[in-house]
């Protein structure tokens, strides 16, 4: 497994890079949040040599403008990754899983050439998720031994701590073969 981590205009700009082979940064959230921080945290995770991803933090309503949002503000560069965070916003309100599945129906639609992720904690998985609709890839929030999420589910990535950073691995042998699947 290789080991990369997430972050969003909470963390700093300088976080380091070595050791990790990939870095995912919060890109948007609903249709009106871009994250402050992206440009400058896009150039240390480049700088840094790793594989960047960009997620977009997912609201009810609205899927079709979410979407085009999204991708309207993530960089687009070949190799890039994307994602879609659903879990329960801060007015404790979530998505649909129609709505989730629509949006990264969309995403995909949208940037045909990058690989799309899901990005939800366990509990959404197992107990608001009934299509089990991923797109590209599952991402899973569940905070136990790095690379043993408790679901059945097949995942590419286990976010697996939060602390000082949201820490994930990535089921790849190796950086090489993350590259090569980022790249359809």
């Amino acid at each position: 497994m290789i080991r990369g981590i997430d972050v969003s205009s909470h963390q700093s700009t300088s976080f380091s890079t070595d050791g990790l082979s990939f870095v995912f940064i919060k890109a948007t959230e609903g249709r009106s949040y871009v994250n402050p921080k992206m440009t400058a945290q896009v150039k240390r995770a480049r700088d840094g040599g790793c594989v960047v991803g960009f997620y977009h933090f997912l609201w009810p309503g609205n899927i079709a403008a979410q979407a085009a949002y999204f991708v309207s503000k993530a960089p687009e560069k070949a190799g890039d990754l994307l994602a879609v965070d659903w879990e329960w916003t801060g007015e404790h309100t979530a998505a649909s899983n129609g709505e989730k599945d629509r949006f990264i129906r969309e995403v995909k639609r949208l940037r045909p050439s990058h690989r799309v992720l899901l990005y939800t904690n366990r509990d959404f998985w197992l107990n608001r998720d009934v299509t089990s609709y991923a797109g590209d890839g599952l991402w899973i929030a569940d905070y136990v031994t790095a690379g043993k999420p408790r679901i059945q589910a097949d995942w590419t990535i286990h976010q697996h701590t939060s602390t000082p950073l949201d820490k994930n691995v990535a089921d790849f042998e190796d950086e090489d073969e993350l590259r090569d699947w980022a790249t359809p």
